[in-house]
Order: C-alpha cells, then structure tokens, then sequence
C-alpha cells in the first residue's frame, strides 16, 4: 500500500472540544501525525462528553482517533518553551483560545513563526480574532442561532429549533481542515507559512446557501417550513402502513414527475403548477396529500422497492441502531472495526472519503490522556533530567 497523502506532516492539537480536534482528527486520518497538547490536571472537555464506558469517554475514542497525547501547562515557562521546541518541528498548529490567550504565554503568531517560518497557525474561535465580538466566550449553538439556521429550522408555530448534536462545529472542523490544506499548499509554492482565523459562525452561513443574496436582491426571508422546502414539493417525511417512516425528495423535474404517476396521480404532472419546483411547492397541500395516502397505504418495505423501481428518490428515516445494519453503509465499510486496547472490538464512523491510491485509515482510537507526554519529548531530545524538572514544576 502507499503511504497516506499527509505522512510527513506534524500537527499540534491544542485545541479543546470539537471545531479544532475534529479538523485535526480528519488530517490525521489520512496520515498526519497528530499531536494531542492537553493540559496536565485539565484534559479535553471532550473526555468526559456523552456516556462512557467503564469510566472511558466513548466520544473521546472518535475524536481521538489517531493522536499521540502529551501533556504541557503552556502558561509555565517549562510548558512555554517545550511548546516553542515542539513548533520548531511542526507543519501546522491548531488552537482555540480565546483571542490574546497565546500572546498573554507569549506564543503568538510572532514568537511561533521566529522558531519555525513555514508553520501554520490555525486558530479556531467562535466569532474569530477581530471584531466587536472576537473576546466573547461562544460555542457552536451561538453560530447556529446567529447563522439563520435556527431561524429556518422547526414547524412554521414552533420556536426555532436548535441541533441536538455539534452541527456548526462539525462544519467549521471541516471547513478548517481544507484551510490547513490550502495553506499548506500556499506554502508549497512560497515557503512561507501564515495563519490561519477560522469563526466557527462563518462556515454554516456558507452551507445555508442562497439566503443572503435572496435578502439582498429581494428582500425574501426564508421562513421555517418544516419538512417542506419552499423550492420543490413533494417533498418531507411520510408515514407508512407498518408506523415507520420514509423520506422523500423531488428536486428534479423528472423525479416529481415519477413520484406522481407511482402513487396513481399522473393528471397532477399537467398542472401549470406543476412545471417547476417553486410552483409546486406552492401547492405542496395537494401533493403531500397524494403521496402521502399512497405511502400510508403500504409498508415500508413496499414503499421503498417501489421507488426503487419506478426510479424516484427515497429513503427510509433511520435512527442509529438501523445505521449500523444498513448494507450500504456495511458496503462502503462506513461503519468500521477496530480493535481498541480499552474497549476490545469499537465500531465507528470510518475515513471520511476514499482514495483509490493512498487511502487514509484509523490506525487507534483516542488514547489516554498524556499517553504519548514521554516518547513524544524524548523524541524531541528532552534529557531524563529535564523530563523530571518540567514534572516537578507542573509543567507536563
């Protein structure tokens, strides 16, 4: 096999909770080595996240994945200086102190860059490094309700409605690892690292699509619809004969087309309204109506070979235990195994994408905390006698 596509690259994790490690993580999927810096007596919030298992975060085995732990206090000058040494070695730092943290250690852009000129430094804040708001505290629910996205989000007379899972921090995480990428490419052709200013509140605006030129051209404000889209119908969640449920979608012309004449209304496709999406949303009473009384009339099972052959989109609405046994998530080995010195057999989300030449991997799930803090140091040239000096100090 060839070595993964970032074997070679060293990247610090200083970063806490999910925006910043999540981004690391994905770099270290595809061969990076991953440095996971924590704070001796004050871990990764992530650790203790969610349920456990015999006193092991389980969501730390995800976000850990592929990276050695060590630990620096990074406010002592033991942890300042081993830091500096560590960076001296680096491709890439990823942090997400609140803006002027670093600097207050003296670590900032100006000291990091004086001890390695190609690094780069990526700092992830919830509203960036400058700014009225930039010293605010925020997390990832703060960028979902500022975004517009809560505002969408909910039945048109219910409140808006937030995600029950880090939605805006997943996106910023990916959004950062192709930030570090292009960076790293810039550099490729300069030789000259930079930084790196990622608000974890400008990359779900980008995933939200048009709205801001809708409201900057029209003055069109998108409202909550639930299920419904304002831009095609039919279009939602339906119930089946069985009390499970299916997901349909009509983006396509054609494909709404199909849909109408499976469940028995083809005189509905002659409709003036029915020519483009947004009409058809328009009317999206008489077309839930039809496809819903279909669907309800049937089983799932039904409903999706149905679909499947009259070639129209659908999917059944999955919770995680039907995730776990679908065969196309089992075909793309989504869902992967490894084998975990903690947990023994630990089944999660795979790579996030294939390559068909140097394709990343899972090689460990997160490692205990400071795991890695003496190999890591002593790699770095560290004496013995200096490990025990930033120990006794709290330094590490």
């Amino acid at each position: 096999m060839n070595q993964a596509p970032l074997t070679g690259l060293r990247i610090l994790d200083l970063a806490t909770l999910f925006a910043g490690p999540l981004a690391a993580t994905m770099l270290g999927d595809f061969g990076a080595e991953v440095i996971k810096v924590e704070h001796p007596a004050k871990p990764d919030p992530s650790r203790g996240h969610g349920p456990s298992k015999d006193g092991i975060g389980l969501w730390w085995k995800l976000l850990g994945r592929n990276k050695r732990t060590i630990t620096l206090d990074l406010s002592k000058p033991g942890g300042r200086s081993t830091l500096l040494r560590l960076a001296a070695t680096a491709d890439v730092v990823i942090e997400n102190f609140r803006p002027g943290t670093l600097e207050k250690w003296d670590l900032g852009w100006e000291e990091l860059s004086a001890v390695n000129p190609r690094l780069i430094l990526t700092r992830v804040t919830a509203f960036g490094q400058f700014g009225p708001y930039a010293h605010r505290p925020g997390f990832g629910t703060l960028a979902e309700a500022m975004s517009g996205f809560a505002a969408i989000t909910g039945e048109p007379d219910t409140p808006p409605t937030l995600p029950p899972f880090g939605l805006a921090d997943s996106i910023a995480g990916l959004a950062t690892a192709y930030a570090v990428m292009t960076a790293l490419s810039a550099r490729d052709r300069t030789g000259e690292g930079q930084v790196v200013d990622m608000a974890i509140i400008e990359p779900i605006l980008t995933v939200l699509g048009p709205q801001p030129i809708w409201y900057d051209q029209l003055g069109h404000v998108q409202p909550r619809t639930g299920n419904r889209s304002q831009n095609n119908a039919p279009r939602g969640t339906y119930r089946t004969a069985d009390g499970t449920w299916v997901a349909v979608s009509t983006s396509a012309q054609s494909v709404a087309e199909r849909v109408l004449r499976l469940v028995g209304r083809p005189e509905l496709i002659d409709e003036p309204w029915f020519a483009t999406g947004a009409d058809r949303a328009r009317h999206a009473d008489v077309l839930d109506e039809a496809v819903g009384t279909w669907i309800a009339e049937r089983t799932r099972d039904e409903v999706l070979a149905a679909f499947e052959k009259a070639e129209a989109a659908v999917a059944p609405v999955q919770d995680v235990r039907d995730v776990m046994t679908d065969p196309q998530y089992a075909a793309l080995d989504t869902i992967t195994t490894l084998d975990d010195p903690d947990l023994g057999p630990l089944r999660m989300q795979n790579v996030l994408f294939r390559l068909s030449a140097t394709p990343g991997a899972i090689r460990w799930a997160g490692r205990p905390h400071g795991a890695d803090t003496e190999a890591v140091l002593t790699g770095l040239g560290l004496t013995p006698a200096e490990l025990t000096t930033l120990r006794e100090a709290g330094a590490v």
